[in-house]
């Protein structure tokens, strides 16, 4: 090996230090902000996605250089191209720009994957990624089982350090394929049963949720991954992976019939909270599935008036409250003209209504090119651990796919981070030239997932100064850092004084149809 190669290896096995180190970083990143109740869960983990993928993508840099670029890199570049013309019309520029950077991140770590693959890496970094989600699932289980601590939102438990179960709960789904390909490819006896246990904990985890979606999700998952291994040959003839797959089944459904009997710190209503909620799985009749119902269509209807670049990237809750009725079940009850929810309830929902039908386009093509190359990984598997990585692939994508069509998912930083690097580290691609103008589009990519380093990095200073500091010298200084915080707005201009008029202007402009903009805003003109 020449010195080059050598020095190029050591490189790209720090790019897989800094990814490994970002996958534990990002579950367990949160603060104890309690003013800001999502976002002191959600701007810590996008400040460790961002970190993660610059530091890594400059790591790599010589080897994506040399990476050919396939079809899938075109839908991507494309995707974020017409996402970053949206962001450019969005009435919330903060907001579409936030939402940005998260899919320029993700699409980072995704090239970086594939670079660290084709270097031989992806064993470490898959194994990294799993324990990650083994991470999440004990945080959630912690919480599940009576620990009360501040990193924890005590009215979304169990969340653990995610801050709500339903993203434990898609973590455990979508994640699951990752472990099972851990176990199954385990080399010791002792790995293996390590990993057997992690397994049996994650699915636990994911039971106490009760979150119908990641069920969903699950059985996808589950349907997809055991197909697969009974379609690819080497994987159908091989009687260890079957004896550890039975191995697996018993401790998972040991442990969630002992999790069920075991008193825990879980306060559900009914006899057998469960049980209703495997009956509520496909239930869109009534109660939230029927919301869900209500907010796709209506939803849609922006994209309808949005049909090219959409509302802007993150600015559904923005665009929604002016479109829909008081009554709407989306809507936050107590904070009129705003959403209970920052995200609708479906990323490919979201995608079209925000970023418009081409950019929804694009993105679908890229997953159904990924299960494609899954299908051609299987067919082509020469041997039980290349069968057992394609069908991991496969799990993935059906686990993100349906997962997504219920709730938001890649919208968020973990499930992005966890989702598309373990995609680049299994895809298998045949890749084309490398060609000029992939390096440029790689830099701007990258450019902007430095300025989500920045953006996160403005916000959770100016949340920090919000939630210790009263004075409005204080609150202004904090408005300055972080023009594009709504609640600092509007408190700057509920005190009143010279700046009461362009505080509450500027909040209305973030929000237009929050009435407590509007009446903050009355005579001060337009």
């Amino acid at each position: 090996m020449t010195t080059f190669e050598t020095e190029a290896n050591r490189i790209e096995r720090m790019a897989l230090r800094v990814i490994q180190a970002g996958a534990i970083a990002v579950v367990m990143a949160v603060t104890t902000l309690h003013a800001f109740d999502l976002d002191r869960f959600f701007v810590p983990k996008e400040l460790a996605l961002h970190v993660t993928a610059a530091l890594a993508g400059l790591l790599a840099l010589r080897a994506l250089w040399r990476m050919g670029v396939t079809r899938v890199d075109l839908l991507l570049c494309g995707f974020l191209l017409l996402s970053a013309l949206s962001a450019l019309m969005a009435t919330n520029r903060w907001l579409a720009m936030r939402a940005l950077a998260v899919s320029a991140s993700s699409v980072i770590l995704f090239w970086v994957a594939r670079a660290l693959r084709g270097s031989g890496l992806a064993r470490h970094l898959i194994g990294a990624l799993a324990l990650a989600v083994v991470i999440a699932a004990a945080t959630s289980l912690l919480q599940a089982y009576g620990l009360h601590i501040e990193l924890f939102s005590e009215t979304r438990s169990p969340g653990g350090t995610l801050g709500n179960r339903n993203f434990i709960a898609h973590a455990a789904a979508f994640g699951f394929p990752l472990l099972l390909l851990c176990t199954l490819r385990a080399r010791h006896r002792g790995t293996y049963l390590r990993w057997a246990l992690a397994t049996a904990f994650v699915v636990v985890a994911l039971v106490l949720t009760r979150s119908r979606a990641a069920w969903l999700a699950f059985a996808a998952v589950m349907v997809v991954v055991l197909v697969a291994m009974l379609f690819s040959p080497p994987l159908r003839r091989d009687g260890q992976t079957w004896r550890r797959l039975a191995g697996i089944a018993l401790l998972a459904a040991g442990a969630v019939a002992l999790s069920l009997f075991l008193p825990n710190a879980l306060h559900w209503h009914g006899s057998n909270p469960y049980l209703e909620s495997v009956k509520g799985v496909a239930d869109y009749s009534a109660g939230s599935g029927r919301g869900r119902l209500v907010q796709y269509g209506r939803s849609l209807l922006m994209a309808v008036r949005h049909p090219l670049f959409g509302v802007g990237p993150g600015n559904w809750p923005v665009d929604y409250p002016a479109h829909v009725p008081p009554g709407d079940p989306s809507l936050d009850q107590t904070n009129d003209g705003m959403t209970s929810n920052p995200w609708p309830s479906s990323d490919w929902v979201a995608c079209i209504a925000e970023r418009g039908v081409a950019a929804f386009v694009l993105f679908a093509l890229v997953f159904l090119r990924l299960a494609g190359a899954g299908l051609r990984q299987l067919r082509r598997a020469v041997d039980a651990q290349e069968g057992l990585a394609a069908a991991a692939l496969l799990g993935i994508v059906a686990g993100a796919v349906v997962a997504g069509t219920f709730d938001a998912v890649l919208l968020l930083a973990v499930p992005a981070f966890l989702v598309w690097a373990a995609l680049g580290a299994l895809w298998v691609p045949e890749e084309g030239p490398p060609r000029p103008v992939w390096k440029l589009a790689f830099l701007a990519v990258l450019a902007l997932s430095i300025a989500g380093i920045v953006r996160s990095t403005e916000q959770l200073t100016a949340m920090e100064i919000y939630a210790a500091h009263s004075d409005r010298a204080s609150l202004v200084r904090a408005a300055g850092i972080d023009p594009g915080n709504f609640r600092l707005r509007l408190r700057l201009a509920r005190l009143g004084g010279r700046a009461r008029c362009e505080n509450a202007r500027a909040a209305r402009a973030l929000f237009p149809s929050a009435r407590a903009a509007v009446d903050a805003s009355r005579g001060c003109g337009k």
